[in-house]
């Protein structure tokens, strides 16, 4: 392993808002950041990825996704990504929970946020010329309002077009017949979501959290088949998986120690349990993320 994943917190030095914007040439010819953005990374803050032309690639969650002019690619915060070089342009959207919480309505904020969890939607939209058209003028608002900011109503400017792009986004995806979700379960699915994203290396049972969020196992299984179709003991598996995952780029780790981290008393069953949904040994997925950096 070359470098265990690397924590990036938000940190807008030019104004101190909660919203930054940078351009994605930028950002990707820096050769201060090259190390940085092509290692793996997990920030705390939401990130919109829009290429105006050109074309490139970006991984998440350890999935490449290819983009050219007209993608857009949302990234939630904590999820795992990284960079890869290329000559394309366009623009990142950077912002932060609180950005959300000041200027979205819970509810919007709620069915926004579906944008950028990877389990109910795609990370990756892409758009032909004229669907992007219209989005062309509404980054180009933002735009001018974060480069300018002049005064006291920028940022709430800033808020109702990121409102209106996300919701564009929404109706893009559900003319494309891209799943989204209807509002029943979604809030509950979310709280679940991350109960088990912080505990299920601690516990893989679905009577836990359903203790936890004071629900029957019946009602947390409806959870899960009415959001993604599936059950909650396998929801909860993929989500160990790919903490497992992440835990194996760590070069500091043993597969045996990762083994005990992940709740395996067993060397074997954490192997057996690993090469069900990856069909791969932790070795070799180590290796191929190995190779990722060469």
């Amino acid at each position: 392993m070359k470098q265990n994943i690397q924590l990036i917190k938000y940190d807008n030095r030019r104004n101190a808002s909660q919203f930054d914007l940078l351009l994605l040439e930028n950002l990707l010819q820096r050769a201060d950041l090259s190390d940085t953005l092509r290692n793996y990374q997990k920030n705390n803050f939401y990130t919109i990825l829009i290429c105006t032309s050109g074309s490139g690639k970006h991984t998440i969650d350890f999935v490449d996704y290819s983009y050219q002019k007209g993608t857009i690619l949302t990234i939630r915060k904590d999820q795992i990504h990284r960079y890869h070089y290329s000559e394309s342009k366009g623009y990142l959207f950077v912002f932060t929970e609180d950005f959300f919480i000041q200027f979205f309505e819970k509810s919007e904020a709620t069915k926004c946020l579906q944008l950028f969890n990877e389990l109910i939607t795609a990370p990756l939209t892409e758009l032909d010329s004229k669907q992007f058209e219209l989005f062309v003028p509404l980054i180009s608002e933002i735009e001018q309002e974060y480069n300018s900011l002049q005064d006291e109503y920028a940022l709430p400017i800033i808020g109702s077009l990121l409102h209106i792009f996300l919701n564009k986004l929404l109706r893009q995806k559900s003319l494309s017949a891209l799943q989204l979700q209807k509002r029943k379960y979604l809030p509950e699915f979310v709280k679940l979501q991350a109960l088990v994203e912080a505990h299920c290396l601690e516990t893989k049972k679905v009577e836990d959290y359903a203790e936890k969020m004071n629900l029957s196992t019946k009602t947390i299984n409806n959870i899960t088949q009415t959001i993604l179709h599936k059950s909650a003991k396998q929801f909860i598996d993929e989500i160990v998986i790919l903490q497992i995952k992440r835990l194996l780029t760590n070069p500091n780790l043993s597969i045996k120690e990762i083994a005990y981290q992940a709740g395996f008393e067993e060397t074997t069953n954490f192997y057996k349990f690993f090469k069900k949904y990856v069909q791969n040994t932790p070795e070799s997925f180590r290796g191929v993320c190995d190779k990722a950096f060469v």
